[in-house]
């Protein structure tokens, strides 16, 4: 019996990739264009708003898929297919995608719309897709042998159907799910409501992304689809920080943040500098007398939440998972904690048969932000990106909402890093700390004694030299 991996790399790929390229033209032709994201980079929707009743979405490192109107029908053009996704600068993954991108585009209707949605397999095996929470026909499901035939290699499925609900959804696979979403397949589809709703408050600025995972080796570009959860990649559209873009806003914008989890864990997505409240899931809006503030939500497997807040301090604010490892990149399972291990004569010689031998983790882990030391071809680093003030130390799902009062009504590019005013950054202290209180009944200090804070109270301040904050 042929397994995945080798159906992957073998007869059966090349079989299903010349099918898959022998999509015909006289049917393509027949078919919304496909459009192609020319640039990692946020985009903005990529048909102007005017005359649509609702403000576009953003969807961070991605895009929105064009439509076109037949006959009162909305219809859309998605084409399932291999692609590049570069997850962070200078490092790229072969995922399997929509419309050249993993996740695929944003599909964004209005509440009462009539959709179609043609769907092109160029994929070696075959494929379906599910509209996770809509509400439609059991036809139109997209479970393969349950609610339909797989779409094969070559062919163009058709699936059509009315947005019978405002709110937030999904769309991904139910075909050899295991193997597709593991390889990126998936896509945002938002709902918008018809006119004012009771529960769907207007925002300045409506944020969307997919949590998911990969299991990519240091040195490859390609998932192990066998993974369950030892991922090592932990991602927001398809990106690792510092490839992630920031939520770039005005202060005083009402802000919604749309988030689903395609995942194999759950997800505690926090917020610093401001408090939320979660206004919707994926089953619709929520009463507003069942909200109520927080700064992180858990969002579960196959699930959907989105939350709102008033953008109203000023500053770069960190946006991110808060399981830690979530907030680093390739990172190995197997390492040992070495920290307080004094293992220097060790590596004296070690070093003398394995030149390039080096000690890592007995001071903790944050050295990896910084290190220079040579790493395979095509590996994003464990942790890295700077900031004003050195290295940020993070990596994975993680990003920054930069709130500003001086951008511009309608101008939402990247305002750079935040300016201090003088007196609001933390610096470092000159002289002896006060005494510090202690757990009752405490042992002595793990610091050596040399390390230990004098116990005076008379301080003074030094003030980071050259800093223009201060």
């Amino acid at each position: 019996m042929t397994n995945r991996r080798n159906f992957l790399s073998g007869a059966g790929a090349i079989t299903g990739a010349i099918a898959a390229a022998t999509v015909s033209k006289v049917a393509m032709a027949a078919l919304p264009e496909p459009m192609l994201q020319t640039k990692p980079d946020t985009m903005a929707p990529l048909l102007p708003p005017n005359g649509r009743p609702y403000n576009p979405v953003v969807t961070l490192n991605g895009w929105t898929l064009p439509w076109r109107m037949n006959n009162g029908v909305k219809e859309f053009h998605l084409v399932a297919e291999p692609v590049v996704r570069e997850m962070a600068p200078g490092f790229k993954a072969h995922l399997w995608g929509y419309n050249g991108q993993s996740p695929g585009p944003t599909i964004e209707v209005v509440e009462g719309d009539r959709v179609r949605v043609f769907v092109t397999n160029k994929l070696p095996e075959h494929t379906t897709i599910h509209w996770h929470g809509q509400r439609l026909p059991n036809g139109m499901d997209g479970v393969a042998g349950l609610n339909q035939p797989p779409i094969q290699p070559g062919k163009t499925f058709v699936y059509e159907f009315v947005a019978r609900r405002p709110g937030t959804f999904m769309y991904h696979p139910h075909a050899d799910e295991m193997t597709q979403m593991a390889m990126g397949m998936m896509g945002f589809w938002v709902t918008h409501p018809k006119g004012e709703h009771p529960l769907i408050d207007k925002v300045d600025r409506d944020f969307v992304f997919l949590l998911s995972a990969y299991d990519i080796e240091p040195g490859s570009a390609t998932p192990k689809i066998m993974t369950m959860q030892d991922f090592n990649l932990w991602t927001w559209n398809s990106r690792v920080f510092p490839g992630i873009d920031s939520l770039n806003v005005r202060q005083n914008d009402k802000v919604r943040i749309r988030v689903g989890n395609l995942t194999m864990t759950n997800h505690p997505i926090h917020i610093h500098g401001h408090e939320f409240q979660v206004t919707g899931t994926d089953g619709g809006p929520i009463p507003r007398s069942a909200r109520w503030p927080e700064v992180t939500t858990d969002v579960a497997v196959g699930q959907m939440r989105q939350f709102e807040f008033l953008a109203d301090e000023e500053g770069d604010w960190a946006f991110h998972c808060h399981k830690s490892h979530h907030t680093m990149n390739a990172m190995g399972h197997d390492v040992p904690t070495m920290i307080g291990v004094d293992h220097q004569d060790v590596a004296k010689k070690i070093t003398r048969l394995i030149p390039d031998y080096m000690v890592m983790g007995e001071r903790g882990m944050a050295d990896m932000g910084e290190m220079e030391m040579p790493i395979p071809d095509n590996t994003a680093r464990m942790m890295s990106g700077q900031g004003p003030f050195g290295s940020v130390e993070m990596g994975g799902m993680f990003s920054v909402m930069k709130v500003r009062k001086s951008q511009k009504a309608g101008d939402y590019s990247n305002p750079g890093w935040f300016k201090h005013p003088k007196g609001t950054v933390a610096y470092e202290l000159a002289g002896d700390p006060p005494g510090a209180a202690r757990a009752h009944g405490a042992g002595a200090s793990a610091l050596p004694a040399k390390n230990r804070p004098a116990q005076n109270i008379e301080v003074q301040v030094r003030k980071p030299a050259g800093h223009s904050g201060n």
